[in-house]
């Protein structure tokens, strides 16, 4: 493709990206609230599709304590109504995670119009992989961190303590944790938008790395419960994926323009 044909395309996305923000703020707004109507639908879908299996969902998430647990302990249910809501509310909060492809494929479509063509190269991978790092960081909570913290719970409980976990009260544990890591594990997508925005370099980065393993370990203590391990369980692997992201943003640097006489 030579220089005219490449200005000609250029000026071709000028002129789309103009008629997109020419449009009403009503267009717009409708638009959003269709996308929005489009990701409710399908997470009411998914929904109706595994309230049946609510309470084995909840079983299988409960594996991790269970299995740890001394003998003849369970876990209890302290509210009246607690054992029909708590499956319920797991049900929901899996059907949102199961349907985030879908809530990012709509997000990507609304934005996708106002973008370049060379951006929207750029940012279809990074939503595709946003996903599946989130998956990965529930993950790596599920099947290495939470095995790891109740069997170190369960073991250090003073003698004459019976461990008897509240199910709404582990429900909210596993799910901040859940999140916690499914938010660690974006690190490298947003290092690399950093540097692919210009708001740092790799270098830079890279200067800064002390303060960044300080940040983490304060990062970890702020979205995991008060103990040592969890924190330390969530710092290390975000540090790890700022070294990959840091690794792979060098070729997401913007190439800087010769100047024209």
């Amino acid at each position: 493709m030579n220089e005219s044909d490449q200005q000609a395309e250029i000026s071709t996305e000028d002129s789309s990206k103009k008629t997109q923000h020419n449009l009403p703020l009503i267009t717009h707004l409708l638009e959003l609230r269709d996308r929005l109507l489009r990701v409710i639908a399908v997470v009411m879908v998914l929904f109706l599709s595994l309230v049946y299996f609510a309470n084995d969902i909840y079983h299988y998430l409960a594996i991790p304590l269970t299995s740890q647990l001394p003998e003849g302990s369970s876990m209890i249910a302290t509210g009246v109504a607690t054992p029909f809501f708590t499956p319920i509310k797991l049900t929901i909060v899996i059907s949102v995670f199961i349907a985030i492809p879908a809530i990012l494929h709509q997000v990507w479509a609304f934005i996708a119009p106002g973008l370049y063509k060379h951006e929207r190269k750029l940012i279809a991978p990074l939503v595709i992989s946003s996903a599946f790092l989130f998956y990965l960081g529930m993950a790596f909570a599920y099947f290495v961190v939470f095995p790891l913290a109740f069997s170190f719970f369960t073991s250090t409980a003073p003698e004459g303590v019976i461990i008897a976990t509240d199910i709404s009260s582990y429900l909210d544990f596993v799910l901040k944790l859940f999140f916690a890591f499914g938010l660690a594990f974006e690190i490298p997508i947003a290092t690399l938008l950093l540097c692919w925005t210009g708001a740092t370099t790799p270098e830079k980065l890279k200067q800064k790395r002390p303060y960044i393993v300080v940040g983490a370990f304060i990062f970890g203590m702020l979205l995991t419960p008060p103990d040592v391990i969890s924190q330390t369980l969530l710092a290390i692997p975000m540090l790890i994926l700022f070294e990959i992201g840091l690794l792979f943003a060098r070729f997401y640097v913007p190439k800087e323009e010769p100047e024209e006489e």
